[in-house]
């Protein structure tokens, strides 16, 4: 999970900086795509602090069920996420394209080692539920 946190800030600090430059403070996709990405970033937190929880040793049945819900919302909020940024590079100034086409890259190792905590978090559990 934290993979997954860290390249979510980096996707949540590359997005943001463009509503701080002129040429892209009003980018098609980029508020819409914001919308999707503060509650992935939620999810995400939610699910990392769960997992912590149960590495501790708690064993609340409810810390499990809150760790799968997260998991599931996290990666249904992130296909709207990438929905955003194909629609921001698309509407990108040319200049604007490669910095962009790293976030998607950033946005693809925080969807991969989603999936890869998710393997390691009762895999039988989240197989059921999805």
């Amino acid at each position: 999970m934290n993979y997954s946190l860290y390249g979510e800030q980096m996707v949540c600090s590359m997005s943001t900086q463009l509503f701080h430059i002129p040429e892209t403070s009003d980018l098609m996709g980029n508020a819409e795509m914001h919308r999707h990405l503060v509650p992935a970033s939620y999810h995400r937190v939610t699910a990392a602090g769960s997992a912590q929880r149960l590495l501790n040793g708690e064993r609340a049945p409810s810390i499990v069920e809150t760790l799968i819900a997260c998991i599931q919302n996290a990666e249904l909020r992130d296909r709207n996420v990438r929905v955003g940024l194909y629609t921001m590079r698309d509407a990108a100034p040319p200049t604007y394209k490669p910095f962009i086409e790293n976030i998607i890259r950033w946005q693809d190792y925080t969807e991969l080692h989603l999936q890869n905590a998710k393997q390691f978090v009762a895999p039988s559990s989240l197989q059921r539920q999805i």
